[in-house]
């Protein structure tokens, strides 16, 4: 009877082995990918759209390298090499996600993968029609070889993804099987797919790869560098010899002949180019900019479209972040009362035309959000004692940051403000904030330009208000940079982009590991275990709702501690293009997407 049990269940767990191994044309982080095994295109493209034409893009900055991989290019690499904002333009990753869902890749030189439950590996089964520009074949050991390869010389964040990497091998003639270690977690097999470009091991110099050059690469993407002017332009052609262009992940993409990114010093250079033809689409960020920059005879005459979009993305999170390593920030009362103190309604109606929403959440405008949704008992469970650490407003969904009347100087708010600072051991005396020891209540807002400084004015009169001693200092680029890397400030101010798909970045802005490593992303120095805690819970979630729960989790703790006076978003994207670009009517989940816009002079 026992050998009959052995029997049957080796029968089994061959059955399951067997099921797991099958290959798949998508992989999602949470769930099932949304489109069909035998799904055609995207549904945010136009599948008809007839190639040609041209498009010009404009960017600041300047380059002298065409090797965006490595240290030394992270200031000065030509855009367009390794850049989601126009594609993938010369070098491509294994899979490519899908702009319409919150997390899901689909094969590109990979044509189908195989993974295990518990993600502890992944096989890519590349694709054998995949060949490079110069029409050699992909092959299992250029994968090998860019891993090693990105691991030993290239920048972070392609090093460090590489460290979750425990061996990798090929398997048959097209197949390569990676298998991780204790670095790793759900998402990364996902990173390692979509975030990392296969190189050519045939036309690498490894000796030299660390250095910058200007040498015309060797792709396997839609696009090759037809002409270099260096820190001016760089010019792609379409290869007409491109060996993807019927994949249904590409049908519709990359439409244009030629693509031009031109550099600029300043924005203001790139919007003149833009007005006078020179550039062809012009994304705006700025309200201010939006209604009042317009008035020129292209607009008027329709040579020039103003379109605004509305993803459904998070917000994000901008604000002045508190350096909660300086001892006067270490107190969650202080933080508080000093984000009550900042009039966000005066400054959204005197600076910005009232064009701004204020953020109440790091993933708002999102089903992540825990902002006006109380924590049901799923979440509750899943928070543990750690509730008890999060405030009972957040917690419940009533939690809002109060509404001043838009003086800069509202009694009421202010004396909450006050109160907050006392628990926190700070009182007026003699016109001052101080402590217990008399020292006044003081700090410097670090700025890096004229935008943030403007910000910065109102927020220092309204302090000063109650006695608090507020100095701004705006510094060079280089100087700013290397007072950030060293944490040598008291408050910043830092924007934290949002996804609906948080992972591991998380880590590197949130973890305590992360505030002890100079130069990490965790400039407000959070060290807190169960800060940790929540991030492993929507590192390692399964089920779509474990993760929603696990995100709004972490929502209301980072919210709870009041590390940033949160600033304001916009819930638009605004472009403006010339009106021979033009673009599909569908518009996916992350906004308009570049590459799948068109020439219609080429129609």
């Amino acid at each position: 009877m026992q050998a009959l049990r052995i029997a049957a269940f080796l029968f089994f767990a061959t059955l399951c082995n067997a099921a797991a191994a099958q290959p798949l044309y998508g992989i999602a982080m949470h769930g099932d990918p949304a489109l069909p095994a035998d799904f055609k295109h995207f549904p945010y493209v136009n599948p008809d759209v007839k190639k040609g034409g041209r498009v010009s893009y404009g960017v600041v900055g300047t380059f002298d390298n065409l090797n965006p991989f490595i240290l030394k290019s992270m200031r000065t690499t030509a855009r367009g090499m390794w850049d989601p904002e126009y594609g993938n333009l010369v070098y491509e990753p294994l899979m490519v996600r899908s702009r319409d869902e919150p997390f899901t890749l689909y094969g590109l030189l990979a044509q189908t993968v195989e993974w295990d439950d518990s993600r502890s590996h992944i096989q890519f089964n590349l694709n054998p029609d995949a060949k490079w520009s110069d029409g050699q074949p992909v092959k299992p050991e250029d994968v090998i070889f860019t891993f090693q390869l990105l691991r030993d010389k290239g920048r972070v964040p392609f090093s460090s993804w590489l460290e979750t990497i425990a061996s990798m091998e090929k398997v048959g003639e097209h197949s390569v099987m990676i298998r991780f270690n204790e670095k790793a977690n759900r998402e990364t097999p996902l990173i390692i797919a979509s975030s990392l470009p296969i190189l050519p091991k045939h036309a690498i110099d490894t000796d030299s790869f660390d250095q910058t050059s200007l040498r015309i690469p060797i792709g396997s993407a839609p696009y090759r560098i037809k002409s270099v002017d260096p820190g001016q332009r760089i010019i792609f052609e379409r290869r007409s010899d491109y060996w993807g262009k019927n994949l249904p992940s590409k049908v519709g993409i990359d439409n244009y002949d030629e693509i031009t990114v031109n550099y600029f010093l300043q924005d203001t250079t790139l919007f003149e180019a833009f007005k006078k033809g020179d550039v062809d689409i012009y994304p705006d960020g700025s309200p201010g900019h939006w209604q009042q920059a317009y008035n020129f005879p292209a607009v008027t005459s329709g040579a020039i479209i103003k379109e605004t979009f509305r993803p459904k993305t998070p917000s994000g999170m901008l604000g002045f972040v508190f350096n909660t390593r300086r001892p006067m920030f270490a107190d969650k009362n202080v933080r508080k009362g000093l984000t009550l103190a900042f009039d966000f309604e005066w400054l959204n109606r005197n600076l910005y035309s009232g064009a701004y929403k204020r953020t109440e959440s790091y993933w708002q405008n999102s089903e992540l959000s825990s902002f006006g949704i109380p924590a049901d008992p799923h979440e509750l469970a899943m928070l543990g004692p750690i509730k008890d650490r999060i405030d009972p407003d957040v917690l419940d969904g009533t939690y809002k940051l109060p509404v001043s009347d838009g003086s800069g100087r509202d009694r009421k708010i202010l004396r909450e403000a006050v109160a907050l600072l006392k628990e926190g051991g700070y009182t007026i005396r003699g016109e001052k904030m101080v402590d217990k020891n008399g020292r006044q209540l003081s700090f410097e807002i670090l700025t890096q330009n004229a935008d943030q400084e403007r910000m910065a004015i109102p927020y220092r009169r309204s302090l000063e208000l109650l006695g608090i001693a507020v100095t701004i200092r705006t510094v060079d680029d280089s100087q700013y940079q290397l007072r950030t890397i060293n944490y040598d400030y008291d408050m910043i101010i830092k924007s934290y982009p949002s996804s609906l798909s948080p992972g591991i970045e998380q880590v590197g802005r949130w973890s305590s590991s992360a505030a002890k490593t100079e130069g990490s992303l965790n400039f407000v120095g959070v060290a807190d275990p169960d800060v940790d805690t929540l991030i492993s819970h929507f590192l390692m979630a399964r089920s779509a709702e474990d993760f929603r729960d696990a995100v709004r989790s972490f929502d209301r703790m980072l919210i709870s501690g009041y590390y940033l006076v949160p600033l304001y978003h916009i819930d638009q994207q605004w472009a403006a293009r010339r009106s021979r670009i033009n673009h599909p009517g569908v518009l996916p989940l992350y906004g308009y997407y570049l590459p799948a816009w068109w020439d219609a002079s080429a129609q």
